[in-house]
Parts: structure tokens; C-alpha cells; sequence
């Protein structure tokens, strides 16, 4: 069977599965808020960064859904002053848009429940899973093109503060402190399973020691570009910039010794205009032969271990939450949603001293 039919047996099936949730509700004075009409139409806003990620979504999941349904899924960048409207509650064009854990922990107040039927994460808690429709894994690590150190690179955050033994500049965030933080207390000696809470004042210590080093990208695909024209020896990066490089014909190695592992979720906020047709396609997004397909192009991971099943072994090896990956770290979203302002904040703070 063609892939572009088992795609389209797959989206009926889950249109089906959406009617048939409504229809045994519609008798039910209490049937979930936002449950989703099989006749879809209008079109989705859907916001992210943009670039490779963006393009194998609309490959993977929107361009087949388009086909079966009719309803155009719109990509646009995400505009923080927008998504932050709509976490607070208020107006604006998007129907999905991409954050990150603390966000959904600090905001979910805002962001609609996913109706019955649709099938939740099982890589995320079911608290915060209620709320996501698609949550790609990423893995905030250390990468370096092979050549650079041919007898072998770094692997823990120890040795991406050692530029005696693996000299050269860092390529690191220079506008959002990501995982800037855990990784400059791993460096420092910290116990993985002691990381959270946060402690800030001795992670900026540790950042300054390493400044002099630093090289900031203000946008992830800069990352691609210190590494393969050699400004930066080893950048801090999600993982799929350089699974890009890869996809380029580089020769990249990849750490996962105590990686940062979050998911960065699409959410539905409340004021969000057409949720029947974001819903519809959330079925789609949650099917873990697409989500295998997806995982194959990005190097994200997917959110139903269930993708797995479709996937090489060595192509599970590339994701950050493959099973094998024992070493990595799980960000801890309510300590980091605790300390949200704080390390905006701090680090902005310590960008400019």
C-alpha cells in the first residue's frame, strides 16, 4: 500500500473517530468543551520557528490532511508578543502555536483541554499532556562536527567548559537562556538528580568563567553556519540544527551525556478561533507511523512511544528520548516555570555585563 493512501486511510479514520465522539456526546449536557465537528473547514493558523522542523510538519502531517479535508493549514513565525497575548488569555490569529513546558505549567488556565478521543503523549505527565497536541522531543545537547576533534570530543558539559583539551569557541544562546543554566551547574559539578532547584548565583558564576569562549546565535539555523564555516568548535543547541548538518552531507557528532530533554508542545489557547479543524488534525499529528516520519526527517523525538516501533535502530539512536539514552536529563517544568521571570531576566542581564 502507497504511503499517500495510508495516509489518507489514516485521516478518515480519524475524522471518524472524532464524529463518533461527538455524536455519543451530543445528548450529554456535559460532553468536553471544544470537542471537535467532523465537518471541518475554514483554515488552521499554525505558528512555530520556521525552517526544517516546519517543513517536515507540513510534508508529514499538514499537506495530506489538507488533501482529505479541505481545510489549509497557514504556518507563520511566531511572534513572542502574540503568543504571550494568548497564554494571558487574550486575542489573537493563532489556532495552535509551539512553547515550551514551563509555559504550559504557568498558562494552562488559557489553553484548551484536549477533547476525548484524541490520544495523549504518553512521553509527557498526564497533567500537562491534556493540554498538547503535538509535542516533539527535543534535546537541548552539545554537538561538533567530527573532523574537529578526530580523537575524540567532548561528551559532558565538564568538558564543554574545557577549552585546554577541546579548544575553540562556543556556540551558545545569545537572546533566551534555553538550558544555559542546568548545563553550566552540570559543569560545575552538580548531581544530575540534585540539578532542580535551579541554583541561579552559582550558574552565573560558572557562565562567566566560560564567556571569554562564547559565541551567541540570536536564531537556532546560526548554529548550522559557526559550525560548518568555523566559528564555533561546538555549539549548545536543540538537537535538530544538527541533525540540519547532517542533512547536509556534514559529519556531525552528537552528545547525549546529560542532555537537556523537554518536549516543545503546540498548545490550542482559548481564544484560538477554528479549534474543530486544529483538533481534527491533532488526530493526524498524534498517529505514530506519521510521528515516525517526522522523527526521521527532524531527529526530534517523537510523543507516542508507539513511533518507535516504526523506526530503525539506528534512526531511534539519533532521538533524544530513545530508550538507550539513559544518561539524559528530563527538564523539570514546574521548578523551571518557578523561576520563568528570574531566568529571563538574569540571563538578559548577563548577556549585556
Amino acid at each position: 500500500m502507497g504511503k499517500k493512501k495510508l495516509r489518507g486511510m489514516v485521516i478518515v479514520s480519524a475524522l471518524s473517530m472524532i464524529g463518533f465522539t461527538v455524536t455519543a456526546c451530543a445528548a450529554d449536557e456535559a460532553a468536553p468543551a471544544g470537542s471537535a465537528d467532523p465537518a471541518v473547514s475554514g483554515q488552521i493558523v499554525w505558528a512555530d520557528y520556521g525552517g526544517p522542523t516546519n517543513e517536515a510538519f507540513q510534508e508529514v502531517f499538514f499537506a495530506p490532511f489538507t488533501e482529505q479535508t479541505g481545510v489549509e493549514v497557514v504556518p507563520t513565525t511566531l511572534a513572542a508578543s502574540v503568543q504571550y497575548e494568548m497564554l494571558e488569555g487574550g486575542a489573537g490569529d493563532y489556532d495552535t502555536m509551539m512553547t515550551g513546558m514551563a509555559e504550559v505549567v504557568l498558562y494552562s488556565d488559557n489553553l484548551v483541554t484536549l477533547p476525548a478521543g484524541i490520544p495523549r503523549s504518553d512521553q509527557l505527565s498526564a497533567d500537562v499532556a491534556e493540554y498538547t497536541i503535538a509535542t516533539p522531543i527535543i534535546g537541548y545537547a552539545q554537538g561538533y562536527l567530527t573532523e574537529t576533534f578526530p580523537d575524540g570530543g567532548p561528551q559532558t558539559w565538564a568538558d564543554f567548559w574545557d577549552t585546554e583539551t577541546f579548544p575553540g569557541k562556543r556556540a551558545v544562546p545569545g537572546e533566551y537562556s534555553d538550558f544555559m543554566f542546568e548545563a553550566a551547574l552540570l559543569a560545575d559539578g552538580v548531581a544530575p538528580d540534585e540539578l532542580y532547584p535551579l541554583d541561579l548565583d552559582r550558574a552565573t558564576a560558572k557562565l562567566d568563567e566560560l564567556k571569554p569562549d562564547m559565541v551567541f546565535y540570536t536564531e537556532y539555523p546560526q548554529v548550522q553556519q559557526l559550525l560548518s564555516a568555523g566559528g564555533a568548535s561546538i555549539a549548545f543547541s536543540p538537537n535538530g540544527q544538527f541533525a540540519a548538518l547532517k542533512n547536509a552531507g556534514l559529519d556531525v557528532t552528537v552528545s547525549w551525556d546529560q542532555a537537556l530533554v523537554e518536549a516543545n508542545p503546540f498548545v490550542v489557547p482559548s481564544s484560538a478561533q477554528n479549534q474543530e479543524a486544529t483538533f481534527a488534525l491533532a488526530q493526524i499529528l498524534a498517529d505514530p507511523e506519521l510521528q515516525a516520519d517526522f522523527s526521521r526527517r527532524t531527529n526530534y523525538g517523537p510523543s507516542s512511544s508507539a513511533a518507535f516501533e516504526h523506526l530503525s535502530d539506528d534512526e531511534i539512536a539519533a532521538l533524544p528520548n530513545a530508550p538507550e539514552h539513559t544518561d539524559i536529563i528530563w527538564a523539570d517544568a514546574d521548578n523551571r516555570a518557578e523561576l520563568y521571570d528570574e531566568m529571563n531576566d538574569r540571563y538578559t542581564a548577563w548577556l549585556t555585563s
